[in-house]
Formats: C-alpha cells, sequence, structure tokens
C-alpha cells in the first residue's frame, strides 16, 4: 500500500533546520514496516539526515557551505536576476539532495539515535517550503 501526504513548511532563515517533529506531525501514522520517503518541491534547499543532538553542527554546516564550498557574491556566477544568494543555493542544493529515504519499523522511523530530518534552507529568504512525504507499507 503507498499513502502520500503534501505538506507545507513555515518560511525558515538561511541554515539547517531540524524538521523531523514537524513532518511526523503531519503524518497520520506510520505502518508497523515499509519505507518513508520525502521530497522537497524546490531547487534552491535540500533534505537531509544528520546529527539531532548537538546545535554546533548546524552552525559548522552554515560556515563550511558558505564560506567554503559555495561564497555568493562570486563574479563567475551568471545567474544572479533573483539575487547574490539564489545560484549558491541551487549548487547546494543539488550537492545536498532533494529527498531522504528512512525505514518505517515498529511504526517509527528508523533513524539512527542522534539522527534527524534536516531542511537545509540555501536563500536568505526561501519563504514557506513544499514537502511530499510518500509512505510505502
Amino acid at each position: 500500500m503507498i499513502s502520500q501526504v503534501e505538506m507545507v513548511l513555515p518560511a525558515c532563515s538561511r541554515g539547517f533546520h531540524l524538521i523531523t517533529r514537524m513532518v511526523l506531525e503531519q503524518i497520520e501514522e506510520l505502518p508497523p514496516t515499509g519505507l518513508f520517503h520525502l521530497f522537497i518541491k524546490h531547487t534552491s534547499a535540500g533534505l537531509t539526515i544528520n546529527e539531532n543532538a548537538d546545535p554546533s553542527v548546524r552552525v559548522d554546516f552554515e560556515q563550511v557551505f558558505n564560506k567554503r564550498i559555495m561564497p555568493e557574491h562570486e563574479p563567475y556566477l551568471t545567474h544572479t536576476m533573483e539575487g547574490s544568494d539564489d545560484m549558491p543555493a541551487h549548487i547546494k542544493s543539488t550537492l545536498v539532495g532533494s529527498s531522504v529515504t528512512i525505514p518505517i519499523t515498529n511504526g517509527r522511523l528508523n533513524l539512527g539515535t542522534w539522527q534527524g530530518i534536516y531542511l537545509c534552507e540555501f536563500r536568505n529568504h526561501g519563504g514557506r517550503r513544499k514537502l511530499v512525504a510518500t509512505i510505502y507499507s
């Protein structure tokens, strides 16, 4: 059986935001076993799974992505009509990816002890983000 839920997350500031609880609050019930697939319908934000306990991880991600991997205001970028953060956001979202898939075991997401789902917001003012959760049981 397959079920699907579309949801909208409120606008978040640029950065890495734990959204596991927010996503699960919009799902009625998970099956005993299966797969949970979450997809973001945007090209300037991404989804990933990572450390959910220490907030310094999110600070470090922000520093590495914006100062080492893809800083803004690079003179070689040509896609700048929507602002200096737009093309870097597209590149970062390609690196992170647009979906995550998590096993479901005993009616719960089978995440590791310190894992959570992150919204990776790469725009300074990205706005609300649309997600699609597909549950395979």
